[in-house]
């Protein structure tokens, strides 16, 4: 099948799961199967997903994810929910990064209200690349990268938390928010002995925090 056929195939797989969806708000739903009708529907708009994917339709991809996942939390299918805007996430990457974002946020409340916050801190991970990479907003880049720090320590994954604190410093440091940068390498002293510091970064915080403290003070604070 072209992408042509597969995309018309998922358009009706859309056009089935609406109608199953209405079907299930009629008002005998409750005796004759609503939950069937939208468990239908789930599956249909997780396939009709997957053929817009095939024909690289991402935005209708990322669009029926979507559904697919609101239609999980009537279920209160919380985790199957989460999934599908993780996936939804994926495929508006490609086409729409803004949309990308609010469908991993929506993951991320999912998981953060199932107390799982590694994963939560994984997602906040790809939110701040795609400020990073797509919309260059390098202070919500930053805002992101440390909200993961904060679930990843609250976490005890204190590695993971050290990478995303060295990104909040390296870019603290380019926007001139040098004490910013200076406390963080300061906070953790076992930075070094996780992940040896790049050379030039350290050197040139160190001259920026003698140019702050005053020539002579604070020499060597960050090794």
């Amino acid at each position: 099948m072209d992408n042509a056929g597969k995309e018309r195939e998922a358009v009706q797989l859309m056009a089935e799961a609406e109608k199953r969806v209405k079907a299930s708000h009629s008002f005998l739903r409750g005796l004759f199967g609503g939950n069937t009708r939208i468990e239908e529907a789930c599956e249909m708009y997780t396939r009709a997903a997957n053929m817009f994917k095939m024909a690289k339709n991402w935005s209708a991809a990322g669009n029926a994810f979507c559904q697919a996942a609101k239609l999980h939390m009537q279920l209160q299918s919380k985790h199957d929910s989460a999934t599908s805007f993780v996936d939804a996430g994926n495929a508006y990457k490609k086409a729409d990064p803004q949309e990308a974002i609010n469908c991993l946020n929506a993951a991320i409340d999912i998981y953060t209200d199932m107390g799982r916050f590694t994963i939560a801190a994984k997602h906040h991970i790809t939110i701040a690349e795609i400020y990073e990479t797509e919309l260059v907003d390098i202070e919500k880049a930053i805002a992101h990268y440390e909200q993961s720090a904060d679930y990843y320590k609250g976490e005890e994954s204190n590695s993971s938390a050290n990478k995303c604190l060295l990104k909040v410093a390296a870019y603290a440091a380019q926007l001139e928010q040098y004490q910013k940068a200076i406390e963080i390498y300061e906070q953790v002293k076992e930075f070094d002995s996780i992940s040896r510091l790049d050379q030039w970064l350290t050197t040139m915080l160190l001259r920026i925090k003698k140019s702050i403290q005053g020539d002579g003070e604070g020499d060597g604070d960050l090794k």
